[in-house]
């Protein structure tokens, strides 16, 4: 069998298999997956070049379903390169297998999860940039989009940075089989429309029949070929290719076929197919930074007024000294977020995204899939902009670390538009998730160090004003504790505040005192994990508890300690201060005495519960 008539006859074996995957489920999107089969057949037994049986093999290329739906596609790729067995194939979506309904990294050969539309390519951009700016290897990264999910706004972050930086190792596979799940796309099989659009970014662009085995062969040669650009091959296909009741027929999206045997037979049967894919390309170690000796973390005097913003740039720099696999990328706000001291230190590590936050976060994931420790920065309320990344990036199972500067009223001038209020509920709210918010300079150094070696996603809330340092540089904090700041055995009351609200805090404790009303304050600046054993004792020596926090009521600070009492037969009294109307621009004490957390709410608030009943 000579190289054209084995495509033609891989491209049917996988078409055959994705029908029986989905049969055997009952459900998939089998019309999907056959537009692309042919595609995929001619990159799987020439181009693709992966040792199935080394997945973390470093020069391994990274192959990305970024129209994660076409899913019985992919696993009848690994049905062909021998990695899985047909009757594994058969488990499609089926309880308890890893052969769920959208990929996920529960496969090994899978780096990222896929399915959110418009995410696949921007986290194939992050990989790419890691294999030309860190690795330094020539692993090629492949991505399968679809033409539906270029009406993404985040696919155009990821054309126009790719193209901006010229990642010739990357190459989008754009599947235009004209139909999406309702009907047909914007620019149904206009090849030349999206060609020219990417262009436009900077990309090769090649237009191609996608069921021709020939023009796929030598699309992905000129690809491979191609220097200092990235390339993209527009395919035109048929959705449900090869199959008459469904092919190009609009209404089969998502669906199992109605007659798979009549369609195998229509295809020709299965067959047994079994392609040796290519080795990598070569057996060269990745790059490694030299890194100096260990590095003196920063620390600050107490009394000084420092920004914890500028805490975590100057501890992140420190750890890149320390450290040579941390990165940082940001989103054209390093002098706010303070991650220019990083770029100054380490050029090497440092990626400006621009503003494109989705693309930002993105990187980020795929950095970290090649083993890298990205820290991500941009403004608290900008990573709203990102949630459904950082969303899947947990089902990804990524590591990530995410530093949202300028949070809260305490901003000050600004206005509400740049006040980040929603961040730790989004952030809470994250599977696997910690979230960080320190009150001071050396909390915040001391925490940077840890964020690198957690798992999963982890989040650092900083603020921008100048904060006065409370705690002495030798003062340790540990992920998932908080701090007394202040007790006594005559405490009456406790307060419970992070960030901001500690310093509001600790006025409002002086002025108790002078009544004769003692006030224990809790700095949680592990808001998750959270410190339930220190909340519960503070609760059953004073029960009375005022939460302060510079956020929005819903999901903050407050809920996450109430829902520490939530299964308690006995529960303190608790009452919760927040942000509740919407804000203006002011100073930050007009603003912070405006949402009514400040020293005097504090205050009243403590008072008001400590001449109450216990």
């Amino acid at each position: 069998m000579n190289d054209v008539e084995l495509w033609r006859e891989l491209g049917q074996q996988l078409r055959v298999d994705s029908v029986r995957a989905s049969a055997a489920a009952g459900s998939g999107h089998p019309t999907s997956a056959m537009s692309a089969a042919d595609l995929m057949a001619v990159l799987l037994s020439k181009y693709l070049r992966y040792d199935f049986k080394n997945y973390d093999h470093p020069n391994n290329d990274h192959l990305i379903f970024s129209k994660g739906h076409a899913s019985p596609l992919l696993y009848s790729l690994y049905k062909a390169a021998g990695a899985i067995s047909d009757e594994e194939l058969l488990t499609f979506r089926k309880f308890g297998s890893r052969l769920q309904g959208h990929p996920t990294p529960a496969i090994d050969w899978v780096n990222v999860a896929t399915g959110s539309l418009g995410q696949g390519l921007p986290l194939g951009v992050g990989i790419a940039l890691a294999g030309k700016r860190l690795d330094r290897l020539p692993y090629r990264v492949w991505v399968l989009c679809g033409d539906s999910e270029m009406a993404e706004g985040s696919m155009w972050e990821a054309f126009q940075y790719a193209g901006y930086v010229g990642l010739d190792n990357l190459t989008a596979i754009v599947d235009v089989n004209r139909l999406g799940q309702r009907g047909e796309t914007m620019a149904g099989r206009d090849t030349g429309r999206y060609a020219a659009r990417v262009r436009s970014f900077g990309w090769k662009a090649i237009e191609i029949d996608g069921h021709d085995v020939r023009q796929i062969d030598g699309a992905y040669a000129e690809a491979l070929a191609t220097e200092g650009a990235p390339t993209v091959i527009v395919a035109r296909t048929l959705k449900g290719k090869g199959v008459a009741s469904v092919e190009d027929v609009d209404g089969a999206h998502g669906k199992a076929l109605p007659n798979p045997d009549q369609a195998i037979t229509e295809l020709g049967g299965p067959r047994s197919i079994i392609v040796e894919v290519g080795a990598p390309r070569n057996e060269t170690a990745p790059n490694v930074f030299p890194v100096g000796r260990a590095a003196r973390q920063p620390a600050y005097a107490p009394g000084d007024e420092v920004a914890t913003r500028r805490a975590y740039g100057d501890a992140l720099a420190a750890l890149g000294r320390e450290r040579n696999d941390v990165v940082a990328v940001d989103s054209e706000v390093n002098n706010s977020t303070y991650t220019d001291a990083f770029a100054e230190a380490h050029p090497d590590r440092y990626m400006e995204m621009y503003i494109a936050e989705q693309q930002m976060v993105a990187a980020a994931v795929g950095l970290q899939v090649r083993g890298w420790t990205p820290f991500a920065s941009t403004f608290a309320a900008f990573f709203a902009r990102a949630s459904d990344f950082i969303r899947m990036a947990a089902i990804s199972r990524a590591n990530l670390r995410l530093v949202g500067s300028h949070a809260g009223v305490s901003i000050g001038e600004d206005g509400p538009s740049q006040m980040g209020l929603e961040d730790i509920a989004a952030m809470r709210a994250v599977h696997g998730s910690t979230v960080l918010y320190p009150s001071d300079a050396n909390q915040a150094a001391k925490l940077v160090p840890q964020m690198a070696d957690c798992t999963g996603i982890v989040y650092l809330r900083t603020t921008r004003e100048p904060l006065p340092v409370i705690y002495g540089a030798d003062v340790e904090f540990t992920i998932g504790g908080s701090r007394v700041v202040r007790s006594s055995d005559g405490d009456a009351v406790t307060i419970v505040a992070a960030g901001v609200t500690v310093h509001e805090a600790m006025k409002a404790a002086d002025a108790l005192e002078e009544e004769g009303i003692s006030a224990r304050i809790i700095d949680l600046y592990s808001i998750k994990p959270i410190d339930a054993a220190t909340l519960r004792s503070a609760a059953a020596d004073t029960g009375r508890l005022v939460t302060a926090e510079d956020h929005w009521r819903e999901g903050g600070l407050g809920e996450a300690v109430l829902s520490v009492f939530a299964e308690s037969d006995e529960r303190p009294r608790v009452r919760v201060l927040a942000v509740r109307d919407m804000p203006t621009s002011g100073t930050p004490a007009d603003l912070l005495n405006a949402a009514g957390i400040d020293a005097v709410h504090i205050a009243d608030a403590a008072r008001d519960l400590a001449s109450g009943p216990a």
